[in-house]
C-alpha cells in the first residue's frame, strides 16, 4: 500500500474530535466493535498503535494492570498503550487520525462517499482587490497590482511606465495574493515547482490521499495558468514503445523534487502507488512537452519521498527522506549529472538525524546547508552544515531570532540569503517568513502572515524569479487543514545583503565599474556599459538596493579628480580586500594546525587506549593464571593432609602388626615346649604322670 507523507496539520473538511471519532469508527474501534477485531485488520506493528492511541484518546493513560505474559498481542497492547506515558488526548487523536491516513489515504472520502469539492475559481478571481495578511497592516491591491491607499493608488517612481504580472507588485517584504486568470490547478501539496524563462512548472502532488502527475503553468508576466499537454519520447521499436511510454510518463507522485536544467527539468524520487525499489529520474522537455526516463548508474538509492536534492555544479546532492516503509534516511547520495552515476557517500562527523519534509541549500558551491524536518512525532529547527569539499559534518550555532522548529517548509536562496517559508511543528502551520544570512550565520523574520493562509501551510513550493532587476519570492499550494492552489507574491528588498563586502557603499560600487569601465570603454561585458555621455550602467544584482541605477558625470571638468577619488577608494577597497584575504590564509592556516594537533592528539589517544586495553587484557590473564594457581595450592594442601591420615594409619597398622608378631613368637614358643615335656614324662603343668 502506498503511503503518503505525515500531515502534521489536522486535515480539513472534520474538525477534532469529530474528525477522530469518525476516523476510529473507520478503522473499527468503537462501543460495537472488538478491539482485537479492529487490530486484525492491520499489520500487527499497525494495528497495536492505533489500539494505544485509541485508548490513550478516549481513555487516557494506562492505568490497567499488566495482562498474562503468556497472550502475546495482549501484552503488546498494554506495552503499547503504556509507552504513550502521559501524551495529550489531542495529540493521540492526532497521531491517530495520520497513521489512518497513511494505511488508507482515501479514508475519509469513503466515510462521506464523495471526494472533497476543490476551492471554486469563480469566487477567489471575482474579487477586484486581494488583500495582504500581514503581523500589522492589510494591504489592498488594484486589479493590476498596484498598492491602494485611502482608495488611491500610491505613488511610485515609475508612474508613466506600464507595467504587468509580477512586475506590477510595488510593496516590498509583503507577501501578496494577486489576481489570476485562466483555469487553476487542483489544490495540492508536496508538489514541486520550478522556474524557466518566467514561467512557473507545478507538477505532481497530493489532493485528499491521492497523488498527482499533472503539469501546470504559470506565466509569471500575464499571471495566467495553463495545463500541459504531456507525451512521452518515442522510440524507433514499435514492440517496446508501449512497455518504454509507460515507464517515462511520470506516475502520479508527491515529495519528489524538481531540479531545472537548461530547458528540462529533472523529476527526481518521490512517492507514488506503485513505488520503485530505487531512485528514479525522469526528464521533461519543456519545449516538447514530452518525459522521458533517464538511464543512471552506479548503487542507486532506495526510493523514497520528502528528501532535499540540491543542484551544486554539475552534481545533484540528496539527502534523507522517507522511504516507501516509512523508515526516515539519513543517508547522503550524490547524482553526477554528466555521467548519470550515483555513489554514496560515507561523510564523517555527526550527520543530522534521520528526517523527512527538510530543506537544504548550498553556499558558496561548497557548503550544503540542512535545516529543520521531522521524524514521525517531532519537528527540527537544527541547523547543519556540510563541507562538500571534505565530506565532514557539522552543527554551527546560529544567531538572531531562532526560527521554530518545523516540517515541510520551502525555502529558496537568494545571494547570501536563505528564505524559509511556512511548515508546521505538528499543531499549526507557521506564519513568520524567516531569513538566514548563510555568511554570517544570523537568522532574522522578513515578515509574517496572519489567518489561515496557504503561506502558513506544509508541503508548499517557492520559486524565485527577477522582475526588472528584483528578487521575487512566488509560493503555491499548501496544506493547513485545508488543501490550497493559491499564488502568493512577495517582493524582497536585499539592499546591500546582497552585494560582496567589497561593494558595500555606492562609491566602492562606482570605484569598481569605473575601473572596469576605463579598462573596456565601450564594451558591455557583464552587463557594464560606457556610451558617449559618460553614463556608466551597473547591473541590478550588485546595487546597494539591487535595481537598475545610473552614475552619471554630470561636469566632464571633474572627471580628472572623480577618477582620482575613485581610484584611490578602489585601491583602499583592493588593500582592504587583501587584508581580508591575508586573515583569511591565516586563519585556515591556523584552523589546518589546530586540525592536525587533533588528529594527532586522537591518534596518540588510539595509541593509549590500545596498550591500555593490552594491559588490561594481560592484567585479566595474570588474574585467572593466579586464580587457577591457588586452585593447585588448596588441592594440594588437601592432598598433603589425606597423605599425613594415611601415614598415621600406616604406623599404626605397622605397630599392631609388630604386636601381633610378637604375640604369636610367644605362643609357638609354648607350644613347643609342651611336647618335649609331654615325651619326657612330664607334664605340662609339672606333676608328675601318674598311671
Amino acid at each position: 500500500m502506498s503511503r503518503p507523507q505525515v500531515n502534521r496539520v489536522p486535515a480539513g473538511g472534520l474538525s477534532y474530535p469529530a474528525r477522530f471519532l469518525a476516523a476510529a469508527a473507520y478503522a473499527g474501534f468503537g462501543s460495537l466493535t472488538s478491539p482485537d477485531a479492529a487490530v486484525s485488520q492491520y499489520s500487527h506493528e499497525t494495528g497495536v498503535i492505533l489500539y494505544a492511541l485509541y485508548q490513550q484518546a478516549s481513555v487516557g493513560p494506562c492505568n490497567v494492570p499488566q495482562p498474562r505474559r503468556w497472550h502475546k498481542l495482549e501484552q503488546d497492547k498494554w506495552n503499547s498503550w503504556k509507552s504513550l506515558g502521559n501524551m495529550a488526548s489531542v495529540e493521540a487523536m492526532r497521531l491517530f487520525v495520520k497513521i489512518l491516513e497513511e494505511e488508507d489515504p482515501a479514508w475519509l472520502s469513503k466515510v462521506q462517499n464523495q471526494v472533497s469539492e476543490e476551492p471554486s475559481n469563480t469566487a477567489v478571481e471575482s474579487n477586484s482587490q486581494e488583500v495582504i495578511s500581514s503581523p500589522s497592516e492589510s494591504i489592498p491591491l488594484s486589479s493590476n497590482g498596484s498598492a491602494l491607499e485611502n482608495g488611491n493608488l500610491v505613488d511610485t517612481e515609475d508612474k508613466d511606465v506600464l507595467v504587468e504580472g509580477i512586475a506590477a507588485i510595488s510593496v516590498y517584504n509583503h507577501w501578496v495574493c494577486p489576481q489570476i486568470s485562466g483555469r487553476r490547478p487542483s489544490a495540492r501539496y508536496q508538489h514541486a515547482a520550478a522556474v524557466i524563462q518566467d514561467k512557473m512548472y507545478i507538477v505532481g502532488g497530493n489532493h485528499n490521499g491521492r497523488y498527482l502527475n499533472d503539469v501546470q503553468v504559470f506565466d509569471l508576466n500575464s499571471l495566467t495558468w495553463s495545463k500541459v499537454e504531456q507525451k512521452s519520447s518515442s522510440l524507433s521499436s514499435p514492440q517496446s514503445a508501449e512497455v518504454f511510454s509507460a515507464q517515462s510518463m511520470l506516475p502520479p507522485c508527491a515529495g519528489h523534487s524538481l531540479i531545472q536544467r537548461g530547458s528540462e527539468l529533472l523529476a527526481v524520487a518521490g512517492h507514488s502507488k506503485d513505488p520503485f525499489e530505487t531512485v528514479v529520474v525522469r526528464s521533461f522537455d519543456t519545449m516538447t512537452c514530452c518525459w522521458s526516463l533517464v538511464e543512471s548508474y552506479g548503487k542507486s538509492p532506495i526510493a523514497r519521498g520528502g528528501q532535499s536534492i540540491t543542484l551544486v555544479g554539475s552534481s545533484l546532492v540528496m539527502f534523507g527522506g522517507e522511504d516507501s516503509r516509512r523508515h526516515l534516511l539519513n543517508d547522503l547520495n550524490i547524482l553526477d549529472l554528466e555521467t548519470m552515476t550515483w555513489e554514496t557517500i560515507e561523510a564523517v562527523g555527526t550527520p543530522p538525524s534521520p528526517r523527512s519534509d527538510h530543506t537544504a541549500t548550498v553556499q558558496g558551491g561548497r557548503y550544503l546547508l540542512i535545516f529543520g524536518g521531522g521524524s514521525h512525532s517531532t519537528c527540527f529547527n537544527d541547523l547543519h552544515v556540510l563541507d562538500l569539499e571534505s565530506m565532514e559534518w557539522s552543527q554551527p550555532e546560529p544567531q538572531g531570532i531562532l526560527p521554530a522548529p518545523r516540517a515541510g517548509h520551502a525555502g529558496v536562496m537568494i545571494g547570501d540569503n536563505w528564505y524559509i517559508i511556512g511548515g508546521g511543528d505538528n499543531k499549526s502551520g507557521i506564519c513568520e517568513t524567516m531569513v538566514l544570512n548563510t555568511s554570517t550565520l544570523v537568522w532574522s523574520v522578513a515578515t509574517g502572515v496572519q489567518g489561515r493562509t496557504s503561506i502558513a501551510s506544509e508541503g508548499l513550493s517557492v520559486v524565485s524569479a527577477t522582475s526588472n532587476g528584483e528578487e521575487i519570492l512566488i509560493t503555491f499550494g499548501g496544506y493547513n487543514g485545508r488543501y490550497s492552489n493559491e499564488v502568493h507574491i512577495m517582493k524582497t528588498n536585499q539592499k546591500a545583503k546582497l552585494q560582496p563586502r567589497i561593494l558595500e557603499s555606492p562609491a566602492a560600487a562606482a570605484a569598481a565599474f569605473a575601473s572596469q569601465a576605463s579598462l573596456h570603454p565601450r564594451s558591455s561585458a557583464n552587463g557594464v556599459s560606457v556610451n558617449g555621455d559618460s553614463e556608466l550602467h551597473v547591473p541590478g544584482d550588485i546595487t546597494q538596493e539591487n535595481r537598475v541605477k545610473e552614475i552619471v558625470i554630470d561636469n566632464p571638468k571633474s572627471e580628472t579628480s572623480g577618477y582620482g577619488e575613485v581610484n584611490d577608494q578602489l585601491a583602499a577597497a583592493l588593500k582592504s580586500n587583501q587584508d581580508l584575504e591575508a586573515s583569511s590564509l591565516a586563519a585556515q592556516s591556523e584552523n589546518a594546525r589546530l586540525k592536525h594537533e587533533l588528529a594527532s592528539a586522537q591518534s596518540k589517544n588510539s595509541e593509549l587506549s590500545k596498550e591500555l586495553h593490552s594491559v588490561r587484557t594481560q592484567l585479566v590473564a595474570e588474574q585467572s593464571r593466579c586464580f587457577r594457581l591457588e586452585v593447585e595450592v588448596a588441592e594440594l594442601r588437601q592432598k598433603l593432609q589425606s597423605m599425613e591420615l594415611v601415614q598415621k594409619e600406616l604406623e599404626l597398622l605397622r605397630r599392631q602388626q609388630a604386636a601381633s608378631d610378637a604375640a604369636a613368637a610367644t605362643v609357638t614358643q609354648k607350644q613347643g615346649s609342651g611336647m618335649w615335656s609331654w615325651l619326657a614324662g612330664t607334664p605340662p603343668d609339672g606333676k608328675s604322670f601318674q598311671a
